[in-house]
């Protein structure tokens, strides 16, 4: 029991992060219905920006700050400079070619990820780049007894967790309450009857790019923070996962891409846990095909109804 507990807490840690970077993908699949595989690349370099904010804090005055100072600071670095990203993706590979025929932008977001990818090698290097503990310790959720091990929640994991439930509820209220969430919601719909009753489209999209690129920002934090290192082609399968994590929960449905990325987080953490972490990704990989067979909108996916 006490194992089945830790892989839980395991995989709610590592869900929250392809849940985060889930949102990216579905919104610009709800609002263009076109899918950005940049954004993986978008993740990596956030994570990648987050890694050079933390090292600025320690070779500066304000080293002496608080942990939690630090990591606001930091994540309020990488949200901004990441965000410059997502904003230069939408200007340069999809706003130029959203009346063109469908596959142009799915060719140019292609290209812009590899572009990413290789501008960050040369940029940064291809060697792995480590980032010491920035926090540490945990709390003990249970006993060991006899001859068995306690259940932990490390902090850093709890900051992970939470963070991510206040940015989902932040995000969501955005959504639902906000006059930009009301022209999110009215592009998605229709984006030709949007611009005729006022909505600025192009600023309303690229709005949403913005955004996912900052969520994408957070998750690159959490991940430089939680496994220590990085390097240039982590967004890569990472964000075959988030995507992945989007299509399972229903691609367009911001609680779908939440409820798919902590379900391939659970796959991964409890696959790994009791049969063959080799597999883990095989094993995300066949629910999902298993998923789409027999519910082909995905868990919280709704059918899309043909304009005419």
């Amino acid at each position: 029991m006490e194992y089945f507990l830790q892989q839980l807490i395991n995989g709610l840690t590592l869900g929250a992060i392809y849940g985060l970077i889930a949102i990216g993908y579905t919104m610009v699949y709800g609002i263009i219905g076109m899918i950005n595989f940049a954004h993986g690349d978008i993740y990596m370099v956030g994570a990648f920006i987050a890694l050079m904010g933390f090292l600025l804090l320690g070779f500066s005055d304000v080293a002496y700050l608080s942990i939690p100072i630090a990591i606001l600071l930091v994540l309020a670095f990488a949200m901004l400079f990441t965000s410059v990203y997502g904003w230069t993706v939408e200007r340069l590979a999809y706003r130029p070619l959203r009346g063109s025929f469908r596959l142009a932008p799915l060719i140019s977001a292609i290209g812009m990820s590899i572009f990413l990818q290789n501008y960050i090698q040369l940029l940064q290097g291809a060697r792995v780049k480590p980032l010491p503990p920035v926090v540490q310790g945990g709390l003990n959720l249970t006993t060991p007894i006899d001859g068995g091990f306690a259940v932990t929640i490390s902090y850093l994991q709890i900051i992970i967790i939470v963070m991510t439930v206040v940015l989902m509820t932040a995000f969501t209220l955005l959504i639902a309450k906000t006059s930009l969430g009301r022209q999110q919601r009215a592009c998605e719909q229709d984006k030709l009857m949007a611009a005729l009753v006022g909505v600025d489209v192009d600023r309303t999209i690229s709005i949403t790019f913005v955004t996912g690129a900052a969520l994408a920002a957070v998750a690159g934090l959490m991940h430089v923070m939680y496994y220590g290192v990085i390097h240039f082609y982590i967004g890569f399968l990472i964000g075959i996962k988030a995507f992945t994590a989007a299509v399972l929960g229903g691609i367009g449905s911001l609680p779908g891409a939440m409820l798919g990325g902590l379900l391939i987080g659970f796959i991964e953490a409890f696959w790994s846990g009791y049969f063959s972490v080799e597999y883990k990704d095989v094993a995300a990989f066949s629910i999902l095909v298993l998923v789409l067979i027999f519910r082909p909108t995905g868990l919280l996916g709704k059918p899309e109804i043909e304009k005419v």
